[in-house]
């Protein structure tokens, strides 16, 4: 059961959970340098350490998506006016 490859739609919403996850984590680390509160700092130092984990056991699911997008090698030229 360990084999099986994840749905696309499972891997999309698996993707957006990640990324949710990524900018939570961010705004935890960030918010910490503007709390005086030490109980809240360590309340929120404890989030980012297991957010940290969390998004480390996504990311291993996320393996078992069944596609995988290339990288271009040249970015797009912007649209500039």
């Amino acid at each position: 059961m360990d084999n099986q490859k994840l749905a696309d739609h499972e891997s999309l919403d698996l993707h957006e959970v990640i990324n949710f996850k990524t900018l939570c984590l961010a705004k935890s680390k960030l918010m910490q340098g503007l709390v005086f509160d030490q109980d809240l700092r360590a309340l929120m130092q404890k989030d980012v350490e297991q957010s940290i984990e969390a998004l480390g056991e996504l990311q291993a699911i996320y393996q078992r998506a069944p596609f995988e997008a290339p990288v271009p090698q040249n970015r797009p030229t912007p649209i500039v006016n």
